[in-house]
């Protein structure tokens, strides 16, 4: 290979990309590349903000908690089909997606740590071959080449081999990290799949029948890379950051407009991540107008405003692979009723006091944080008038945890402790909330409304960034956006790093 453009640098140099030989009318790929999305993707990086170098990083973080003589096994997820040919959009397993960067379906990632020494480690990709016939129907494919010489693989084969290569790997190692399904996670749509052998990645049952039939040591992967994807580094926070801004300048762009049904709220959001730079919506929004705001998940979104009703929305965007969680409420039609305004102010107040908590010095983690927020939330509504209230009676009108780890996942690093105390680079989620049913149980002004106020925050050692603070929450600063409108109207992103102030 020509050494004309080092994807990698320095000692951990291994691969070469030539560019001339990929600018060329034949070059095609599956995914955006600097090569042929300048605009999403800038030189030297693999995926939007993130370079080679630091996927190289990665690999060589996780092979440090491996043994020697061992492997990490990262199946690819599939293409998944709501009915016939008419497909949902690809979601890649996002552990392969933070190790490798590669974001095609149908493929396989192996970290093989042979001895001791990091440099001994190799780097496998198994992918989809070239196949013209194929790319006409479902799209350019990255090919075998393309996964060495661009995601610098070491080694690579198609997944046409994958029972022949795995079993080779197996042969020489002792130790293989992967996951099989969490059996405590079980839920209906899961067993479902189980009994009729349903699952989202293409490999999974021939690689578990491989792992059987070699009797090797199974330890979890999911351990180890949940505590690596925890701590985020400086790269995802600039891409967190990004799509926090963007995603909180399109709810600011919301509140300066009236909109007759949640889907028309919905559908403008969603455009406004996108038109403003993000990818995607990072999860199905909720816009859920009056007393839907008392279902936490509600995603109909299909119902008409009542004009001196709340709407609740939990939406964000998508960038690069890294979502933004954002929750707001504000009143339809522009304006807070005063019972609506003191109940906000009371979620407020314990949200504001607890994103203050969000300092590797607080000496707090995410158990901590929510315990302290039952009590805030108590006091609050008590101070509004909900007399007598116990800290568990403030579990039913708050009966969700106070936040999550975010990153590449909304719900990012599950296995995550949540009694782990927060340290410098973690990026948790801060949302209380409070619903009030239809009940003789509490003041009648408050009945029936449903308020969530939730902000990204990256934790530093003294002192926070909230990576979502374009997004409006004041009083005050939503209803001056819903009379007079915003001061900077969103234009239409093209080149986010380009274009976003």
């Amino acid at each position: 290979m020509s050494p004309c453009h080092s994807r990698l640098y320095g000692a951990v140099c291994r691969r070469f990309f030539s560019s001339g030989r990929f600018h060329g009318a034949e070059f095609t790929s599956g995914q955006p590349l600097f090569e042929n999305r300048p605009h999403m993707v800038r030189e030297g990086e693999l995926t939007t903000g993130i370079s080679a170098q630091e996927y190289y990083e990665r690999r060589l973080r996780l092979a440090k908690n491996m043994t020697r003589a061992s492997i990490a096994i990262l199946p690819g997820q599939s293409i998944r089909y709501a009915s016939g040919s008419v497909f949902y959009q690809f979601q890649q397993n996002t552990d392969l997606y933070y190790f490798t960067g590669w974001n095609e379906p149908d493929s396989v990632a192996i970290i093989e740590k042979p001895t001791d020494k990091l440099e001994d480690v190799v780097f496998h990709m198994l992918v989809p071959p070239k196949d013209k016939t194929a790319e006409q129907w479902e799209g350019y494919r990255t090919g075998v080449q393309g996964v060495q010489e661009i995601f610098n693989a070491d080694e690579a084969d198609t997944t046409k081999n994958v029972a022949s290569y795995v079993s080779k790997l197996l042969n020489r190692n002792s130790t293989v990290f992967y996951d099989f399904e969490d059996a405590s996670e079980l839920t209906l749509t899961s067993l479902y799949n189980k009994f009729f052998q349903k699952s989202n990645s293409k490999f999974s049952g021939t690689l578990e029948s491989l792992l059987k039939e070699h009797r090797v040591s199974v330890k979890s992967l999911s351990y180890i890379s949940n505590s690596l994807r925890a701590v985020k580094s400086p790269a995802e926070l600039d891409v967190m950051r990004l799509a926090g801004k963007i995603s909180g300048r399109a709810y600011n762009q919301a509140y300066a407009q009236r909109f007759p049904t949640e889907k028309h709220l919905c559908a403008f959001l969603e455009y406004q991540f996108i038109a403003g730079g993000c990818d995607k919506s990072a999860y199905v929004p909720v816009v859920a107008g009056g007393d839907h705001a008392l279902c936490i998940h509600y995603t109909r979104n299909d119902d008409v405003f009542k004009e001196d009703s709340l709407v609740l929305v939990d939406a964000g965007g998508n960038l690069g692979g890294y979502c933004a969680d954002i929750s707001r409420t504000w009143p339809v039609n522009g304006r807070f009723t005063g019972p609506q305004k003191e109940l906000y102010q009371a979620v407020l107040n314990v949200e504001k006091k607890c994103i203050e908590y969000c300092t590797e010095s607080s000496n707090m983690s995410l158990q901590d944080l929510h315990n302290e927020s039952v009590k805030l939330m108590t006091r609050e509504l008590r101070n509004c008038g909900f007399s007598g209230l116990t800290q568990w009676e403030t579990m039913k009108l708050y009966p969700h945890y106070i936040g999550h780890n975010l990153g590449i996942d909304v719900h990012d690093t599950p296995g995550y402790a949540r009694n782990k105390k927060f340290q410098v680079g973690n990026v948790v989620t801060v949302e209380p909330g409070v619903y009030v049913p239809e009940s003789n149980n509490y003041p009648s002004s408050f009945r029936g409304i449903g308020i969530r106020i939730e902000d990204d925050v990256a934790v530093g050692k003294d002192s926070n960034i909230v990576l979502t603070v374009e997004a409006a929450k004041e009083i005050e600063d939503i209803e001056s956006i819903a009379a007079n409108g915003v001061t900077t109207p969103l234009s239409e992103v093209v080149d986010v790093w380009r274009d976003i102030k």
